[in-house]
Order: structure tokens, then sequence, then C-alpha cells
């Protein structure tokens, strides 16, 4: 629960430490999607970081959602985050991830441990365990915390993208819809489906996500072009984080491509995007009617 009054805020994260303040925080700074989801409520941030995957002197426009990272400092990612240039940029919060495990995402341990023990520190889970819509709760919950008003409109638009999605996955047509992550020219990472909050959402949607087979990995499932392309997707999310490749010609002219970030800002603006999206990949794959 999240509760801030005249004198003071605090608000319960996701390892369940309470965060207690004098004041409720105004110079926040987030890990990248978060602080882009952050924005969307209208929060304004004094800073970003990234994760060990990310460029430490660029953030990566693919998680940015609307942020003007042009106009933001970005203290870098993983092992290079800068961690005197953060602290001078006197923050009064800092939200970071965990997937599902209580350990920081993006901030080596040693580095987290140093910023919490100066720093106000929110943790957001947003492990494979979280639906979608969980996920997007809760840092709704911080958001409307540091004083974000409600959005209707938003809301309204991710309800409305929500009834289309289900309606497209209901036609006639079920395509087979894969997700990968591009790892090079002789291999691909394929998702599985129920491991990413995105993707279970559009699977309890009724679409219909190509399940790789088992293999050691949890989140994907990794193996040649070849081996891909012989599943048959009628439709392709592609990973298009900078620390992807680039997706070839493995599925040929005719297999539509969308892109795929799977680390969506967890906002109702950047969800009714990416439910919009296929929902209307799904809608050009039905036949045409007589």
């Amino acid at each position: 629960m999240a509760q801030d009054t005249a004198r003071e805020w605090e608000f319960t994260d996701d390892r369940n430490h309470l965060v207690r303040t004098a004041h409720r925080p105004s110079r926040p700074v987030a890990y990248l999607p978060t602080g882009a989801a952050l924005h969307d409520h209208g929060i304004g941030l004094a800073g970003l970081f990234g994760s060990a995957h990310d460029d430490p002197a660029v953030p990566d426009p693919a998680k940015a959602g609307s942020l003007p990272i042009a106009d933001l400092p970005y203290f870098g990612a993983g092992s290079a985050l800068d961690l005197d240039a953060l602290l001078a940029a006197a923050p009064d919060l800092i939200v970071a991830l965990t997937y599902g495990t209580g350990q920081v995402y993006g901030i080596d341990p040693e580095a987290a441990k140093h910023l919490e023990e100066q720093v106000p520190f929110v943790v957001l889970d947003v492990g494979g365990g979280r639906s979608l819509t969980g996920i997007r709760d809760r840092l709704t919950a911080l958001a409307r915390s540091l004083g974000a008003e409600p959005q209707p409109e938003a809301d309204a638009e991710l309800a409305s993208a929500e009834r289309r999605l289900t309606a497209a996955a209901a036609g006639p047509a079920r395509p087979r819809v894969l997700a990968l992550s591009p790892a090079g020219p002789d291999s691909v990472h394929l998702a599985r489906p129920y491991a990413w909050p995105d993707l279970a959402a559009l699977a309890a949607a009724g679409v219909g996500l190509v399940d790789p087979e088992p293999d050691q990995g949890a989140n994907w499932s990794t193996t040649g072009w070849a081996e891909a392309a012989a599943l048959e997707p009628d439709i392709v999310l592609t990973d298009v984080r900078s620390n992807a490749a680039v997706l070839g010609d493995a599925f040929g002219p005719g297999v539509p491509v969308l892109p795929w970030n799977p680390e969506l800002p967890p906002s109702a603006r950047e969800h009714a995007r990416y439910l919009t999206l296929v929902a209307e990949a799904l809608e050009a794959a039905q036949p045409l009617k007589p």
C-alpha cells in the first residue's frame, strides 16, 4: 500500500520493504522502461539508468516509450553505472526492478547496496509470476503515491485495445504467433509465452502463440534459424532492443514481422499501443469476407 501525507511519504515495495521519507519524492531516478511509465503518468524524472545489456553511453530508445531521452541525464548501465554522477544529481528516490528474486536488476549488487544506503530505494517485481495487469497496477500505485492524477482516457484506450485484441483473436483464422530475439546469424532465442507477462497476456486473450520445445532455458529456447522457420509462424514478434541482433530473412517475405519489446514500459498507454499492434496484425491475417 502507498500512502502520502502533507509531511511524509511511504510506499511498500515488492520486496515488502517499507520506504518512508519526510516529504513526497520529486526527483526520482529510474530504470529506463520504468521511468518511461512514470513519465506517462506525468511524473518528472531526475535521470535514468540501464541494465547490463544496455549501452552505458546511450539509452535504448526501444525501452524509452515516449520519454524525451535527449533531455534527461543517463547515468550508464550495469557495471558502468556512474554512481558519482547519479548521486550528484541529488535524487530523492531510486526506482529499480527485480525479476522475481528480490535481487535488483540492472545494478550490480554492491552498487545497489551503496545506493540504497544513501537514497530511498523502491524495487518493483516484473518477473514471469506477475501478470501484465499486476505489473502495470503496481507502477500505477507508485505513480499515484508520487502525485500522479488518474488517467481515465489512457485507461479507456487500454480497455478498447483489450477488447479489439480479444475479438481479433477469436476470428475464423487463428494465426500462429512466434516471439523471438535474434542472437546472430546462426542462432535465435525463441520466447516461452508464459515466461513473459506481455506474451502471457496475448495468450490469455486467445492469441495462438507458438510454444518452443522445452530445454534448459526458463525464458528462451535457443535454436538455429532453420529450426525456427520450421515452426511456420504466421506472424513474428521480434525483439527490437539494442542488445538483440538484426532479424534475417529466415521466414521469407510473406510473414508479417512486428516489433516486440520484452521490457515494455508498464503504463496503460504503452500497453494499449502494444495490444493494438498485435490486434491489427491478427485482423489483417483473417480471411476476406465474401
